[in-house]
């Protein structure tokens, strides 16, 4: 977990020091998201789960 949470800083550090916008939460915190999509294809991402 920490050099996650390491990896996850320097990443928002990174796209902010590129002007992108970036909306941060809690490390390892559970979160509502809400999630819009604007497109033909939405990828399902989970590693304990088959599609």
């Amino acid at each position: 977990p920490a050099l996650a949470e390491e990896l996850y800083l320097a990443c928002i550090a990174e796209m902010q020091g590129l002007g992108v916008a970036v909306a941060t939460g809690v490390f390892q915190a559970m979160m509502q998201v809400e999630i819009h999509n604007d497109g033909p294809v939405t990828v399902l991402l989970d590693s304990k789960r088959v599609f």
